[in-house]
């Protein structure tokens, strides 16, 4: 019986929490009310925001509110060009431009938006790291859905009234830089959680890993393992489909008219 290795010990939290002490908040759109189904709000920059642990800034939108003579203020994700002093106007008459949020159905075939709702009303799942944006390819009349293409790649369809902000996510090249030294990845990962440095299954102990012992550093069989794997030796490829470099051209068929 080997030790519990460190995958089990991730799941327990523990030493491997996430800091969150200097986070900002959840950055949202603002909640869906009849203001933004009807017309629109204007809301103003106040400022822009570090997050620690996130690579994207923050915007501090303030918005009056609907109800009470007081302001409520908003944490948005930052489009490209946002800035102090700027107005957003949100909602279904917002006119196209930067930083604006309107439901994805208003908007043209093409245009580049960031922070998409999946469901009306969530208040933004898609596109929302550094540089990030999704691309609206089409909409559908009769049946109030769009097509857009997510940042991975893959298309999905969503309901038009689902929004979303205008423009690219700020911070982008944040990757195109390298860490260069370990002194830089230790303080990247401090602000974010405890997964850093990783020691090699193979640079371990027979008691602490599957791929651990043997007189040089190797595995000494297959690194894939079943998806009902116990979790003291699910490690390496799970449920690998398939391994090994992907050689050849990819062939890409255009399913859509």
């Amino acid at each position: 019986m080997g030790r519990v290795i460190r995958a089990q010990r991730k799941g327990r939290g523990g030493i491997f929490k996430a800091n969150t002490h200097h986070r900002q908040g959840a950055a949202k759109l603002r909640p869906m009310d009849y203001a933004e189904r009807n017309g629109y709000v204007r809301g103003l920059v106040k400022e822009i925001v570090h997050d620690a642990g996130r690579g994207a800034p923050l915007a501090r939108v303030s918005f009056r509110h609907a109800y009470k003579a007081k302001t409520s203020k908003q944490l948005f994700i930052a489009a490209e060009g946002t800035y102090t002093g700027q107005f957003v106007y949100c909602g279904t008459k917002a006119e196209l431009a930067i930083g604006n949020v309107l439901p994805v159905g208003n908007m043209p075939e093409g245009t580049i938006v960031c922070n998409v709702e999946l469901i009306v009303g969530d208040r933004g799942r898609f596109a929302r790291t550094s540089g990030n944006y999704a691309t609206i390819i089409s909409h559908n009349r009769d049946t109030r859905r769009t097509r857009i293409k997510l940042p991975s790649g893959a298309k999905k369809t969503i309901p038009s009234a689902c929004r979303a902000t205008i423009g690219v996510v700020a911070g982008g090249g944040r990757i195109d830089k390298p860490l260069l030294k370990a002194g830089n990845a230790f303080h990247k990962y401090r602000a974010k959680t405890n997964r850093w440095p990783v020691v090699r299954g193979v640079a371990m102990n027979p008691v602490d890993h599957p791929h651990g012992g043997g007189n040089h550093q190797h595995v000494g069989h297959s690194t894939c393992v079943s998806r009902s794997a116990p979790p003291g030796k699910k490690v390496g490829l799970i449920a690998a489909r398939r391994t090994g470099r992907i050689r050849g051209t990819k062939q890409v068929y255009n399913t859509e008219k």
